[in-house]
């Protein structure tokens, strides 16, 4: 893609190794559509390119690849410099050369952005020391085991730490690009982009993160972020006590707005998250009972299978050898 000096945001992705197409397609999709003076994707007002050290075709996690634009010895100056990260193995993170390319940037004053999993990469390569950074509940406890010192944001769709920007994906990806959008070519252009993806408004970085699905949606701002907080501590549960001091509330004060947002008390809540996830890994894992028990949880197999049989009528055993055998009929 050509450069021009007239533009007014200018950005580089570095693709991991089956990154996540969706969380570049949003961010990607903002810019284009911001870039130009309706929908015809000139980039008059932006300009982003592909980063590459070999040149090669990345593929995507979805098996989708995309050619790069430039090599890194070619690569000019940019606002931004993107990492896109996605599955996550010892195969899927980012060449010797491109981390060196970010750490001369970095070092340059590049303000540098990790999308999805990019922020392992960032921070496996030391690029994230002393700054918060934004992780997706889902792999909150993977950052954790991963990088046992450090603290990641998982209750916010994104993150602005001074020039490190990290976001949780998803949909996120396009709010995060709607706020440079809006840093560089002003909110009016962000909001076309927005509207043209028929996304209504642009969401601060500060707002909870989507998770696990309930029965009702949680609309309170205060009880999203308990109940992400409660998804991020399945294996060994809070208190009631110690969700509301991580959350800077009174424990009364919680219990006030869950009964207002979702007619139900926290630890209710709580309960059926981990009978659910229990549930799930019964469903999808060859893990034993005792084993899921502890995921969940629960103090042992047959906690677990008491709990289970007084709320939902069925135990671990039962509902295993149910879902097998629907499974079984409808493959006959």
């Amino acid at each position: 893609m050509a450069h021009s000096d007239h533009k007014r945001l200018k950005v580089g992705f570095l693709l991991a190794e089956s990154f996540t197409l969706s969380a570049f397609a949003n961010f990607v999709d903002v810019l284009r559509l911001a870039a130009d003076e309706a929908d015809r994707s000139r980039p008059i007002l932006c300009d982003w390119d592909v980063l590459s050290d070999t040149m090669n075709p990345v593929r995507s996690s979805c098996g989708v690849r995309v050619s790069p634009d430039t090599r890194l010895r070619d690569a000019g100056t940019y606002d931004y410099l993107i990492v896109v990260g996605g599955l996550m193995s010892e195969e899927t993170g980012l060449s010797n050369a491109m981390i060196t390319f970010l750490r001369t940037r970095a070092a340059a004053g590049t303000p540098l952005v990790g999308l999805c999993t990019g922020v392992f990469h960032l921070q496996e390569a030391g690029l994230l020391a002393g700054y918060r950074c934004c992780v997706s509940w889902f792999h909150h406890q993977d950052f954790l085991d991963r990088f046992e010192t450090e603290r990641p944001v998982s209750d916010q769709i994104f993150v602005v730490d001074r020039d490190r920007l990290t976001c949780s994906g998803g949909h996120g990806a396009s709010h995060l690009a709607a706020f440079l959008v809006t840093r560089h070519l002003g909110q009016s252009a962000a909001i076309k982009s927005l509207n043209i993806m028929m996304i209504d408004n642009a969401l601060g970085g500060d707002r909870p993160q989507p998770g696990q699905s309930l029965a009702r949606q949680p609309k309170d701002p205060l009880v999203k972020r308990a109940v992400l907080l409660m998804q991020q501590n399945i294996e060994v549960p809070l208190t009631i006590s110690a969700l509301a001091g991580r959350l800077g509330t009174a424990r009364r004060t919680l219990l006030r707005h869950f009964e207002a947002d979702l007619s139900s008390s926290p630890s209710r809540v709580y309960m059926d998250l981990r009978l659910d996830r229990a549930q799930s890994k019964l469903t999808n894992s060859d893990a034993s009972i005792p084993e899921i028990a502890q995921l969940c949880g629960f103090c042992d197999g047959a906690h677990l299978s008491k709990t289970l049989k007084q709320d939902r009528g069925f135990t671990p055993s039962q509902y295993r050898a149910a879902k097998q055998s629907q499974d079984l009929l409808s493959n006959t």
